[in-house]
């Protein structure tokens, strides 16, 4: 993996750490962190796999925006999009005053982050260790 790709991974995976732990906290859990880290996971992942295989990318937080950059080389991240449209409305909606996650919306973040992590693990990690 390039270098650059490896601290896109690394920041990716800070995040999913972070989400998870807020997730199980017992005192006071953030369960509007664990749905932005949760977004993040997935956004770092996107750019790691975009910076893995040269394909420049505007400074941007959309998840779809993207997904639809990295659809050209390869269309089964398409079965990512609900995932990544749950996690781009939970990452804006609760970061404001006006609406709180509660456990049930931060568990579906979390499990829509793990399972874009899964896909990006097996594209950037588990492929190049072939």
């Amino acid at each position: 993996m390039k270098e650059l790709t490896t601290e896109w991974v690394a920041k990716a995976d800070a995040d999913y750490a972070t989400a998870g732990r807020e997730l199980r906290v017992d005192n006071q859990p953030n369960y509007d962190a664990v749905c932005f880290h949760a977004q993040q996971t997935a956004e770092k992942y996107l750019k790691a796999f975009l910076q893995e295989n040269d394909i420049p990318f505007p400074k941007t937080h959309s998840l779809i925006e993207l997904l639809e950059l990295s659809l050209p080389l390869d269309s089964g991240l398409e079965s990512l999009r609900p995932s990544l449209i749950r996690l781009g409305r939970g990452a804006v909606r609760f970061r404001y005053p006006g609406e709180t996650a509660d456990k049930n919306e931060a568990k579906a973040a979390y499990e829509a982050a793990t399972t874009v992590r899964a896909v990006f693990h097996a594209q950037l990690i588990t492929s190049r260790e072939d």
